[in-house]
């Protein structure tokens, strides 16, 4: 089916495949009953929206869901996509360094353009993804990344991909990798987000600190079919012990976060329940 949909996108226009994918959303959420009771609460408590409103716009945060996975695909099949980027002198300074840093990406937007974009003549880009990826999608990334010194390193069991990180940043690579989940990390940091507490992951931030090396939040947020503006947002570690540098850190990416998702409410992808108690 994914080899399929990359050949339609060879001849079938981009808003065409919007369309169809509108129809199909009703379904998606009937039967994602999950993720749409943790959106629903999420544009309930967090965005203020009332009962019937809140279910308006579940449909909208996941028909931009499905937006983001067709353009992946577009992107497979040779589309191109408009990218501005705010905030782009603070990769370029970092690029122009010795050193390596870290991209902080999350859940919102499509920060897979990230790697469309953002890129350096000096330094290659090594992003950290999820190994459980279909053949199809792993090959169309590959095949997108080719000329770009852009490489993937798959999470896996053994944990070699964290000697992997290690090992990139003292050669003064870059190293992307997610900030905003704690699957599969047994240390969290509890953050003020959106009006509530909520858990992030400490391992990004314990290896921007341990390393001593600079990161950058970054997210790529869709605003019409054919582009995208990506933010770029530098983060400081500050005085203090090292538990104390981390979590100050995890907060400052917190608060970027939060100024994304207020920014655009629909395009956040976190589908089960985020905050604590909840």
């Amino acid at each position: 089916m994914q080899r399929a949909l990359i050949v339609l996108f060879k001849v079938v226009p981009l808003e065409v495949m919007y369309g169809l994918m509108a129809l199909v959303v009703p379904f998606y959420m009937v039967f994602n009953r999950k993720g749409y009771k943790a959106m629903y609460n999420f544009f309930c408590r967090r965005v203020g929206k009332g009962p019937l409103a809140a279910v308006w716009h579940v449909y909208l945060n996941h028909f931009a869901f499905g937006q983001v996975v067709l353009d992946r695909f577009a992107s497979y099949a040779g589309h191109r996509f408009k990218i501005t980027v705010e905030g782009n002198e603070h990769f370029l300074r970092l690029t122009e360094q010795e050193g390596g840093f870290l991209m902080l990406s999350s859940h919102v937007g499509n920060y897979e353009q990230a790697g469309y974009m953002l890129r350096s003549d000096r330094k290659q880009f090594h992003a950290l993804i999820y190994a459980g990826e279909s053949k199809v999608v792993m090959n169309g990334r590959r095949g997108r990344f080719a000329d770009k010194q852009i490489n993937m390193i798959p999470v896996l069991p053994d944990m070699s991909h964290l000697f992997r990180i290690n090992q990139l940043l003292d050669e003064g690579q870059i190293v992307s990798m997610p900030a905003d989940r704690c699957f599969g990390s047994a240390k969290s940091v509890t953050c003020d987000f959106l009006g509530a507490p909520a858990r992030f992951p400490l391992g990004p931030f314990a290896t921007a600190v341990q390393k001593e090396v600079p990161a950058l939040a970054v997210a790529v947020m869709k605003e019409g079919v054919r582009k995208y503006k990506a933010y770029v947002i530098p983060l400081h570690v500050g005085e203090g012990n090292r538990r104390e540098r981390m979590e100050r850190m995890a907060r400052e990416f917190a608060a970027a976060l939060e100024g994304i998702v207020r920014r655009y409410p629909h395009q956040w992808y976190n589908y089960y329940e985020f905050w604590d108690g909840e």
